[in-house]
């Protein structure tokens, strides 16, 4: 559960230096102290880390459409931000509230960098 939840801790605390891209460090980090000695925290914690992984990788490409068009790119990315951003906030509330269950959450359009 902290897996997921330390990704709502980390866009929080980068949020003021640009969209939140630390997402992924508070999963990073829980997955690499915990994964040798907890099963179910190996696996929830590579998933949390994939999908923040995935979400930021998205952030950078809008942002990046938006920088080579000069602007014009923002028509598209703020709308695709704001879903992309509720998006990743219901789907990580969900995932920690089937963590803490107990239960083996599997974010949909993920990338799995980490296996």
């Amino acid at each position: 559960m902290f897996a997921h939840l330390s990704a709502l801790l980390g866009a929080i605390f980068t949020a003021p230096f640009g969209h939140g891209w630390g997402c992924f460090i508070g999963p990073l980090i829980i997955w690499l102290v915990k994964k040798d000695t907890m099963p179910f925290v190996n696996d929830q914690g590579k998933e949390a880390l994939n999908f923040n992984i995935t979400v930021a990788i998205a952030f950078l490409a809008l942002l990046l459409l938006s920088i080579m068009t000069f602007g014009i790119g923002l028509f598209l990315a703020i709308p695709l931000s704001v879903i992309i951003g509720i998006a990743w906030l219901v789907f990580t509330i969900i995932a920690a509230i089937k963590a803490n269950e107990g239960v083996r959450y599997r974010y949909p359009f993920t990338l799995r960098l980490i296996k």
